[in-house]
């Protein structure tokens, strides 16, 4: 197992899979009164944080079962924030034994067609490379950050992502592997317990996903007043508490 990964606390075990652009500090604020309840881990994906480059085609579900294995956790819950929800519900439909429930924050999804702004604007960002940067204020720039670039947690997403995006400039393939048929079009045979967490000022395509995750069987939904696509940093105490309220429940 050559990933980053930190653990805090005892109990049942809760798996944090952060958003694209950060690393396991996106869980910062979240993971003290997390861990006062349970074994929290937080991980690095591959290629972000601390943890190693893609070398060759990333499996970012397989690196979860590989955690686990590490760990000797059978079954845990997950939470995956934009990306991470990606990987999270991806990992759900291949291992339901494995996960216990599942928390999703403005989560990704594989089959989505994003929209043609929504495209654009990531072509526009990774034709600043290398430009670190560039790269970094043309992502941030997008309406889906407005609030938390308006936060006192400004200056520290805005290291964050440049130390991710540097990061990125070292992997030598962005290919990836992803479980198939994709899950846009198996989310009816998600029979996980779920959350699905969103800002209500996050962007149109995080919304139109959220739409289709009404096809899981045993869903909740939670909207926060207030919050853009990272609601981990500038909102972690609703957050927390609709984690601990829906595990305990």
């Amino acid at each position: 197992m050559d990933l980053h990964y930190e653990v805090h606390g005892t109990g049942e075990a809760i798996v944090l899979i952060h958003c694209g652009g950060t690393d396991l500090r996106n869980w910062q604020f979240i993971i003290p009164p997390l861990s006062q309840l349970y074994r929290v881990i937080a991980l690095d994906a591959r290629g972000a944080g601390k943890s190693p480059p893609l070398i060759e085609a990333a499996n970012y579900v397989e690196d979860l079962t590989k955690l686990l294995d590490q760990l000797g956790i059978d079954k845990a819950v997950f939470v995956g924030h934009s990306i991470g929800g990606q990987v999270a519900t991806d990992f759900a439909l291949s291992y339901p034994q494995k996960v216990s429930k599942l928390v999703l924050i403005a989560p990704a999804l594989t089959g989505f067609e994003f929209s043609s702004a929504y495209q654009q604007w990531t072509q526009q960002v990774m034709a600043a490379a290398p430009n670190v940067e560039k790269m970094v204020m043309l992502t941030l720039t997008s309406p889906m950050y407005r609030v938390v670039m308006s936060s006192p947690q400004r200056d520290f997403l805005v290291e964050m992502m440049k130390h991710n995006t540097q990061r990125v400039l070292e992997w030598q393939t962005f290919d990836m592997i992803w479980p198939q048929p994709p899950a846009s079009t198996r989310l009816s045979q998600l029979k996980t317990n779920t959350l699905l967490i969103i800002g209500k000022e996050d962007g149109e395509d995080l919304w139109r996903i959220a739409e289709l995750f009404q096809q899981v069987p045993d869903i909740q939904f939670a909207y926060i007043e207030g919050a853009d696509h990272l609601p981990t940093l500038t909102h972690p105490n609703e957050i927390s508490c609709l984690i601990t309220d829906f595990l305990n429940n």
